[in-house]
């Protein structure tokens, strides 16, 4: 019986994944399978797997179709009790992960989905000490996470619609809705190797990656917070939003700001159509929840 699935989902950048099943290939065995999807790459990325990684199960679209569809496909077809979902440029740095993550599952039942210990850079960190202690939060980071398949199975599908961000914090909420937690296990650090100043110096990067996020953020917003509170909230997102990048000089927000709302009035079918809205006393006890974990800085 396989108790683990690696699912790694990839477009274009064999080099990044390369490296990522380099650190993990140690990992595969009878009980850890490893799925990569390739979402349409012209890279080559589908026969140079093929060719370097044997034991790693590829699957393929002809053409792209989105990482959201892809990590859905995996996990609806994975036949493994966990999930691990990495991204194409991260890889454990804790020694004999799966063990902790199995551990930690069996202890406590009500958690569906293990958010791990993130550091970002380049380079890996001198310090990968914390004296951080498990907790449970309200969502996770996508680069890396461990899903319970039955606490999957409850819920709907990531929404393909919201493009790009977001879809942690839809499942974050539907698992919530569904009485399954979400924990934050500090124990297990994964190493998701990026240049985050890169991505605000490129405007294009910077102008997808913006409007994405804003328009995510008011998805989820009007999905899922109690009717009374939406309009407050989202006027108060764009106050702040006009106030602390527009009125400060940040000019390249404005273009992907107006885009977003546009893109925000184009899905209201998909809106009405997906609505969770949670009760007052829900939405109270997810408020107190602790934050997402997302950046994790070593100690000095």
């Amino acid at each position: 019986m396989i108790h683990f699935s690696i699912l790694i989902s990839t477009k274009n950048r064999y080099n990044d994944l390369f490296l990522t099943l380099q650190n993990t290939r140690h990992l595969f065995s009878e009980k850890v399978k490893c799925v990569v999807f390739d979402d349409g790459s012209t890279d080559g990325t589908f026969e140079k797997v093929t060719a370097h990684f044997p034991e790693v199960e590829i699957k393929r679209n002809d053409t792209s179709k989105g990482y959201i569809y892809c990590r859905n496909k995996m996990l609806n077809e994975t036949t493994s009790d966990f999930a691990i979902s990495l991204d194409d440029d991260a890889h454990f740095l804790t020694k004999n992960p799966l063990d902790k993550i199995l551990n930690y599952f069996n202890e406590n039942p009500n958690c569906g989905l293990l958010a791990l210990r993130i550091f970002w850079g380049l380079e890996e960190p001198k310090n990968q000490l914390s004296n951080e202690i498990p907790s449970r939060v309200q969502s996770y980071v996508g680069c890396g996470h461990v899903w319970r398949i039955a606490g999957w199975r409850t819920i709907p599908n990531y929404p393909e619609w919201f493009q790009f961000y977001g879809e942690e914090n839809f499942a974050s909420l539907q698992l919530f809705k569904k009485n399954w937690e979400v924990h934050y296990l500090p124990e297990i650090l994964v190493h998701h190797r990026v240049d985050l100043k890169s991505r605000t110096k490129n405007n294009n990067e910077f102008s997808f990656r913006y409007r994405r996020s804003i328009c995510s953020g008011w998805f989820l917003i009007l999905l899922f917070y109690p009717s009374v509170k939406i309009p407050r909230i989202i006027t108060y997102s764009l106050y702040i939003q006009i106030k602390t990048k527009v009125f400060k000089g940040n000019f390249k927000v404005i273009i992907p700001l107006l885009l977003a709302i546009i893109d925000v009035f184009y899905k209201i079918p998909n809106l009405i159509k997906n609505k969770a809205t949670l009760t007052k006393k829900e939405y109270q006890n997810y408020l107190e929840l602790k934050e997402t974990k997302i950046f994790w800085k070593p100690e000095k």
